[in-house]
């Protein structure tokens, strides 16, 4: 069983879907993360090296959704876990995208895509 971090509500705005408008215009999507990690080392320690830094991962996060242009919400999820599993000491995490706007009737829509170290 591992600890978690969580990252969550970050609001972000980026180029996604596969209609012109979304190619045009950038979107709100609004992102969850869970990094599972070993906390042990850091809570007995209490040292920014030992732990996992999320200020860093976070700042990652946003310049890759800022600056990407992906058809869809399966590929941006996909690239924020890759880019989360970097840090060698995340073994696996939950990635969750909703696009508040993506449907009419709906106050969103979303992916939650979970991956492991040993699966990347």
């Amino acid at each position: 069983m591992y600890d978690q971090i969580h990252i969550s509500g970050l609001h972000l705005r980026t180029i996604i879907g596969v209609n012109p408008d979304e190619r045009r215009d950038r979107q709100d999507v609004i992102i969850d993360i869970v990094l599972h990690t070993d906390a042990r080392v850091a809570a007995v320690s209490d040292e920014i090296e030992d732990a996992v830094n999320y200020r860093t991962i976070t700042k990652q996060v946003i310049d890759l959704v800022e600056n990407s242009k992906y058809h869809l919400v399966e590929k941006l999820a996909e690239e924020i876990a890759k880019l989360c599993l970097q840090d060698t000491r995340v073994e696996s995490v939950r990635v969750g995208i909703e696009k508040p706007t993506a449907l009419r009737f709906a106050s969103s829509v979303g992916v939650t895509i979970e991956r492991k170290r040993d699966k990347i």
